[in-house]
């Protein structure tokens, strides 16, 4: 019987051993957790307080701006005098006004400038300038195709309304090469000033979209185009095999960013054309701008603004939307 009991004793403090045991590591696994949560606390009150500045700026002067906007759209209203609540009278106009709806119709059209030929000029000029990347050369013509991209606009603008004159460059250039009949004033014509306009545009991106495309060039790895010419494939096989598909990511930044620049143009065309001749190649901006400043219908410019706005999103949030499921 004593032996019993003795067993069993030591069983109860074995027992009572484990207990103790696993409700000491339930307390040093509660204490971590806590230790953890109060971390991830302090962390996230030092990023709240690191983030409050920029965000505060943010709220001021681009999410407050843009509520007041789409505020004043709903008003008929000259900047100065009381104004008077019209609600979707002035985006009804927009669509009704054939110069409002025309300076939106010729920003789409200058998409295919501002972004298909920089696009387009970027692939072929970043592919063969891959082929000798390392050289000098390769440095000079990076450089050289960049330049545009730092000119001021308005500086680019100016150069080339003198160049596109009826004495200009350009023109010059035609007669010398037997072809005086085909000049003009190519900003001053209805059939030309658009185009014109965006070759002016496409000028500018081409540098930009040719270095980002370079930039993704680089990264793709040697193996694969050694791989290639192995199987017999040739420059163009490699270009629509290999090149093509591994810079959908650098395509849709150079997109975005050219099909914003194209629908939010104002720089080159206020300083080119004005808009002119007639309204052949007005757009929303420069719209928004002599709606505001020059007729005095605020409330009509924040229409077109907030219409603009939209327009935008609707064609960039896609291009980001396809090239995310494209990585996925």
């Amino acid at each position: 019987m004593g032996q019993r009991s003795t067993t069993t004793q030591g069983r109860l403090e074995v027992t009572e051993g484990r207990r103790e045991a696993t409700s000491a590591r339930r307390l040093t696994t509660e204490s971590r957790r806590r230790s953890l949560r109060a971390r991830r606390l302090r962390g996230s009150a030092l990023a709240l307080i690191l983030v409050a500045p920029a965000a505060l700026a943010y709220l001021i002067f681009v999410i407050r701006p843009i509520a007041m906007t789409v505020q004043y759209s709903f008003y008929k209203w000259d900047g100065v005098t009381a104004s008077t609540w019209v609600g979707l009278s002035n985006y009804v106009a927009i669509f009704r006004n054939p110069e409002l709806s025309g300076s939106i119709v010729n920003a789409f059209e200058l998409i295919i400038f501002f972004s298909l030929f920089p696009v387009a000029l970027g692939l072929f000029t970043a592919n063969a300038i891959r082929g000798f990347a390392t050289s000098r050369l390769a440095v000079v013509a990076r450089t050289v195709l960049f330049l545009p991209q730092i000119i001021p606009l308005v500086a680019a603008g100016i150069m080339w309304s003198w160049q596109l004159s009826t004495n200009g460059l350009v023109n010059q250039v035609l007669q010398l090469v037997g072809l005086g009949g085909v000049t003009r004033a190519w900003l001053g014509d209805f059939d030309t000033a658009l185009p014109a306009v965006g070759v002016i545009g496409a000028w500018v991106l081409f540098g930009l979209c040719m270095l980002l495309l370079l930039a993704g060039m680089t990264k793709i790895d040697p193996a694969l185009y050694e791989a290639a010419r192995v199987d017999g494939a040739g420059p163009l096989r490699e270009f629509l095999s290999i090149t093509l598909p591994s810079l959908r990511q650098e395509i849709t930044v150079c997109l975005t960013v050219t099909v914003i620049a194209a629908l939010a143009s104002f720089d080159i065309v206020y300083i080119a054309t004005q808009g002119g001749p007639g309204n052949r190649t007005l757009v929303p901006g420069l719209e928004i701008y002599y709606l505001a400043f020059f007729q005095r219908e605020v409330g009509m410019a924040s229409a077109l603004a907030v219409a603009l706005m939209v327009l935008v999103l609707a064609v960039v949030v896609p291009l980001q939307w396809i090239n995310r499921e494209d990585n996925s």
